[in-house]
C-alpha cells in the first residue's frame, strides 16, 4: 500500500535534481576542511541566515547540542520551554553529555516564552545555584501548531539576554517556514542570535544534515565540538550537495506546504468526533483531538492506517499531522475522506 505519510516532514524524499547532485558532488575531507561541496554549502548557509559562518552536523539533534554543549559549561543552565524540542524530544542530550541543568518555563499557544519568566528564571550569583548562561527559543515551534515567532519577539528576546550578560540559541529547525508564513526576510529571525540550527531534511526535503550558524569563533569552537560527538564526517559533500539544491529551489515551495495544512486542518474541523483550529495553522504543523472516544488512540491510527493514512500520536487523544513535499492537495482531500469515513463509522 502506498501511504499518505503525514507522521512528519522528515519523511519527504529528495527530488531528482538532489540525487543527481548527491551522484556529481565534488568530494574532499571534510574533517581537514577539504570538501568544496560542504564548504560551499556552508558559505550559503552562514550568508543566508546573516552569520559569519557555517557547520554541517547529521541532525537538528546534533546542531542543538552542539550549540548548547559550546556555549556552556558542566553545572551551567539553559532556559527553554516546557514544550521545546529540546527538552522533549532530544534525549535529554544536555544533561546526559554536557551535564547542562535545563530550566523549563512554559511556553505560551504563540510558542514564545513570556519575558517576565525568563527574568524571573535567571539566577542570581550565588553558590548555591547552577549559573544561568543561556536562553533557547524556538522557530517555528513544533508543539505550538508550528507558531512562527516574529522578528519583533526575537529582537524583544535578544535585548533581554544582552542586558543579563546571556546568549541565546534559536532552534531554527523550520526557520524558513517561518520566514515565509510571516513574509519576511529570514535575517529579521535571526538576527542578534548568538547561534542558530536549520534542517535541510524536513520540509526542504534533503534526505539528511542540519546546520548551525554564528560567528566564526563560535563555529570554530562548534567544530571541536561536533568532533567529540562524533559528527567529524568525511566525504559528506553527498549530504551537502542535496542541501544546495534544497536551499536554491525548495525554500519557496513550503508556502505549498502551508496551504495544505490549512485545508486539511479546515477540513478536519468540518468533520464530527474530530477537533483542530484552523486558525492557529500558520505553517506546516497541525494538531488534532479525537474528542469521540468510542474507540482508543491505538485503534484510532488503526484504522486509519488501514485506509493509508499515517499520523503521529503526540499524547492522549491527541495527534499531530504536517504537510510536506510530496503531499499535494489531491493526498490531502484523500485523507480527509479517509477521517470522514473511519469517524462515521463511530455513529
Amino acid at each position: 500500500m502506498t501511504f499518505i505519510d503525514l507522521r512528519s516532514d522528515t519523511v519527504t524524499l529528495p527530488t531528482e535534481t538532489m540525487r543527481k547532485a548527491i551522484s556529481s558532488a565534488a568530494l574532499g575531507d571534510d574533517v581537514f576542511g577539504e570538501d568544496p561541496t560542504i564548504n560551499r554549502l556552508e558559505t550559503m548557509t552562514a550568508e543566508r541566515l546573516g552569520k559569519e559562518a557555517a557547520l554541517l552536523v547529521a541532525s537538528g539533534t546534533m546542531g542543538n547540542i552542539t550549540c548548547v554543549l559550546t556555549h556552556c559549561a558542566r553545572g551551567e543552565e539553559v532556559i527553554l520551554g516546557d514544550s521545546s524540542h529540546i527538552f522533549l524530544n532530544e534525549a535529554g542530550g544536555m544533561s546526559a553529555l554536557g551535564g547542562i541543568f535545563p530550566h523549563t518555563i512554559p511556553n505560551q499557544p504563540d510558542g514564545t516564552l513570556l519575558p517576565e519568566d525568563i527574568e524571573t528564571a535567571i539566577r542570581a550569583e550565588n553558590i548555591h545555584f547552577p549559573r544561568t548562561r543561556l536562553i533557547a527559543l524556538e522557530n517555528t515551534h513544533n508543539r505550538c501548531y508550528g507558531a512562527p515567532l516574529t522578528p519583533e519577539y526575537t529582537a524583544a528576546a535578544v535585548a533581554l539576554a544582552k542586558r543579563h550578560g546571556l546568549l541565546l540559541h534559536l532552534d531554527g529547525a523550520r526557520i524558513f517556514n517561518a520566514a515565509l508564513a510571516l513574509d519576511v526576510d529570514v535575517r529579521e529571525l535571526t538576527r542578534g542570535c548568538d547561534s542558530i540550527n536549520v534542517c535541510l531534511s524536513k520540509g526542504l526535503a534533503a534526505p539528511v544534515g542540519s546546520l548551525i550558524c554564528g560567528s566564526r569563533e563560535f563555529i570554530a569552537r562548534a567544530r571541536r565540538t561536533r568532533k567529540m560527538l562524533g559528527g567529524g564526517m568525511r566525504q559528506a559533500g553527498i549530504i551537502a550537495a542535496a542541501g544546495i539544491v534544497a536551499l536554491e529551489s525548495m525554500v519557496d515551495r513550503l508556502a505549498e506546504d502551508h496551504e495544505n495544512a490549512r485545508r486539511l486542518a479546515e477540513g478536519i474541523a468540518g468533520i464530527e468526533g474530530l477537533a483542530t483550529d484552523p486558525l492557529r495553522v500558520r505553517t506546516n504543523i497541525l494538531y488534532v483531538d479525537l474528542v469521540d472516544r468510542r474507540f482508543s488512540d491505538d485503534e484510532f491510527l488503526r484504522r486509519l492506517a488501514e485506509k493509508g493514512v499515517r499520523f503521529s500520536h503526540t499524547g492522549p487523544a491527541r495527534f499531530r499531522m504536517l504537510t510536506h513535499y510530496g503531499i499535494g492537495k489531491a493526498e490531502i482531500d484523500t485523507a480527509l475522506i479517509a477521517l470522514q469515513s473511519v469517524m462515521q463509522g463511530c455513529y
